[in-house]
């Protein structure tokens, strides 16, 4: 299943639905270069939706979320996390990113979560 990021906007929330499985070779880029797209567009708060990501690995899954993450951060932004399946919640965990970033369930929740941040 090949790697895709969709983006959309939200609110001033830049929401990109990411689908397929994330891994070395097969989603090399693909989160980083969608993100730095964004952050070049002017956008500062982004939203990954991982709703149809079935495996992340650790290069080309976490590491790009951890390369995203400080790109947002090092451009006065914030970057969140939404519905991570089980298999992604589980590395998140054992790797204990998720002490680094907020995770949500709802999409509503997570782009007010922005509120009094969100820019264009």
């Amino acid at each position: 299943m090949p790697c895709t990021a969709r983006t959309r906007e939200t609110d001033g929330v830049a929401i990109v639905d990411l689908s397929g499985r994330f891994t070395l070779g097969d989603a090399a880029g693909v989160i980083r270069s969608c993100v730095k797209s964004l952050v070049d567009g002017g956008h500062r708060n982004i939203l990954l939706n991982l709703a149809d990501v079935t495996h992340m690995d650790s290069a080309a899954g976490l590491g790009e979320l951890i390369g995203s993450y400080q790109l947002v951060k090092k451009n006065g932004g914030d970057l969140k996390l939404l519905n991570a399946q089980k298999s992604v919640a589980d590395v998140l965990r054992i790797t204990r990113l998720d002490t680094v970033f907020k995770i949500y369930d709802n999409e509503g929740e997570a782009v007010s979560s922005f509120q009094g941040t969100a820019k264009a």
